[in-house]
């Protein structure tokens, strides 16, 4: 399997995020959770073109990302996981939680660094939440979260199987946890216990501070309730809630131009 992923890496990937953000669109369409505010279709054009211009970014800023830089690391044997050299499912698992970890641990340091803040406010301005919207991120937040992931990934020494795997389910989980995806409130406090729901999540989409900086989760749901940053449900209920930032409670979010010069322009 670990040989598989690392020979058919592209083609997994691929198919692994169309599948899963067909998925989630249809699950959408079928039990919605929240009416929605904007005209979808220009809203997953904007999204869309953004993902679009990130995988670009990417390709012509990283050299090397952080599968490649993983390898790199298992060639030259350098990383603790390769240096304690633990049975390969061991390692696998510690990178995974490791990795999930430094994504929670770096999505509190982007709210509450002001410049952080401005690039990843990009984000948080989309005025619904739904699967498009776990693609939404600017380029230069793209860049800087593969660097800080390839960084961690060299000092972990984590195998490059459990790199991808980790990727694929981070693009997946993303998905749904912004899905605007109607739960039964049983099934939802149950998975809840383990991972972040939609329903956790949206939470943390609220024009309310104290509530956008409260879970941060994107896999787990174990880091917030650890770190004391767990909020169960919004003040206002999820049918009331405002979603986006409060300074642009207007169509500007849908708009590709003004996501991509957002973090240019001063706000909260």
């Amino acid at each position: 399997m670990e040989q598989f992923l690392v020979s058919h890496e592209g083609t997994v990937r691929l198919f692994a995020f169309a599948g899963l953000l067909l998925a989630f669109v249809a699950a959408e369409a079928l039990w919605p959770r929240r009416d929605r505010r904007q005209p979808r279709l220009r809203r997953w054009a904007t999204n869309g073109a953004i993902t679009l211009l990130n995988t670009v970014a990417l390709r012509v800023a990283v050299p090397v990302l952080a599968v490649g830089a993983a390898g790199f690391a298992q060639r030259l044997d350098v990383g603790l996981l390769n240096l304690w050299d633990p049975a390969p499912w061991l390692a696998f698992l510690i990178a995974l939680v490791v990795l999930d970890l430094v994504i929670y641990a770096q999505h509190v340091v982007f709210h509450h660094v002001p410049l952080l803040w401005r690039i990843h406010r990009v984000h948080h301005a989309d005025r619904d939440i739904d699967a498009s919207t776990a693609l939404r991120f600017h380029p230069v937040e793209i860049i800087l979260s593969m660097g800080i992931k390839i960084a961690v990934v060299m000092a972990l020494g984590a195998p490059p199987a459990a790199v991808i795997a980790f990727e694929i389910i981070l693009n997946g989980m993303a998905m749904f946890n912004h899905a605007n995806l109607r739960l039964p409130g049983t099934l939802d406090g149950l998975l809840r216990l383990a991972v972040v729901t939609p329903d956790m999540h949206r939470v943390h989409h609220s024009v309310h501070m104290r509530e956008t900086n409260s879970n941060f989760g994107f896999n787990l749901s174990l880091w917030d309730r650890l770190f004391g940053t767990y909020r169960a449900a919004p003040e206002d209920g999820h049918d009331r809630m405002t979603i986006g930032l409060a300074e642009y409670q207007d169509d500007r979010p849908s708009q590709l131009g003004f996501a991509l010069w957002l973090p240019f322009t001063k706000g909260r």
